[in-house]
């Protein structure tokens, strides 16, 4: 990371270890620089994954670069395409998953940060 008084470039990300295939790089956030207040990762989701339900306590916005991906909010199964973008209110109860044969990429923004402590995933 290099860094002045006025600003601070992202070189190295932090790679979340995952076992789903996923890549996450978090530029900013709890794991890389201790920021509670935002969160922002890049990602690719594989075809055929998905995430199990969360309802967290953040605000996560949604910009999809490439690809498609399927959100299930309250049972309502929403698709959004590349230049598409969502916002999703902490609180929701959601589930992220890529069903189609191409792999999505996108960006993610948490307010405040992503914490595991604060997703609320239901199978931990």
């Amino acid at each position: 990371m290099s860094s002045s008084k006025k600003f601070l470039i992202q070189k190295s990300p932090f790679v979340v270890p995952t076992t789903d295939g996923k890549l996450i790089e978090e530029h900013f956030g709890n794991a890389t620089d201790g920021n509670t207040e935002i969160s922002i990762a890049h990602m690719i989701a594989p075809p055929h994954w998905e995430e199990p339900f969360q309802t967290p306590e953040f605000d996560e916005y949604t910009y999809i670069i490439k690809g498609k991906k399927q959100i299930t909010i309250d049972n309502e199964k929403v698709v959004l395409a590349a230049g598409e973008s969502i916002k999703i209110l902490k609180g929701t109860r959601i589930q992220y998953a890529n069903p189609f044969n191409e792999a999505c990429e996108y960006i993610a923004i948490c307010t405040p940060a992503f914490s595991l402590d604060t997703v609320h995933r239901e199978d931990e």
